[in-house]
């Protein structure tokens, strides 16, 4: 386990990997930001998120962005890949994915910005690139999410 993690209560990293087969919020898991005082940027990139369409059944084929600025709580990237799988097999909507990751990550870790990109490859001929953010109400992050949201191409 990394170094100084060992007292945090993390249940997913060091342990033998097991996947869940329908939406897990429950897997994910935090840790105590080090770094409270700084603003910094943390970056996730799933290339190969997958979920099925809630009409057809069809997988549905992504990359999943998480960026966020974190303040007292951070994901753990075990338990992330672990919720990001458990969609495999859970029928979504694009928007509705993004949306609950979105939400999902904000519920647990309570961050001062986040913003969730969802880049699917094309089903009949569309492509499909929802966007979320959100920023700390009443802060200078709430102020930050509707300046990106408002250049978001």
């Amino acid at each position: 386990m990394a170094e100084g993690r060992e007292n945090e209560g993390l249940q997913a990293l060091g342990k033998k990997t097991e996947y869940r087969s329908d939406y897990a919020p429950e897997v994910l898991e935090t840790f105590v930001n080090k770094h409270q005082d700084n603003d910094y940027w943390v970056r996730f990139n799933c290339p190969e998120f997958t979920s099925l369409c809630p009409i057809t059944g069809q997988p549905d084929f992504a990359e999943i962005r998480i960026s966020y600025i974190p303040d007292v709580k951070m994901v753990e990237s075990k338990s992330l890949k672990l919720y990001l799988f458990s969609f495999r097999n859970h029928g979504d909507f694009h928007e509705d994915c993004v949306n609950k990751i979105m939400k999902d990550l904000i519920a647990l870790m309570d961050p001062k910005y986040i913003e969730v990109t969802g880049l699917f490859t094309p089903r009949g001929g569309i492509s499909i690139y929802p966007y979320a953010n959100y920023g700390r109400p009443g802060t200078k992050y709430e102020q930050l999410a509707q300046q990106r949201f408002a250049t978001h191409e």
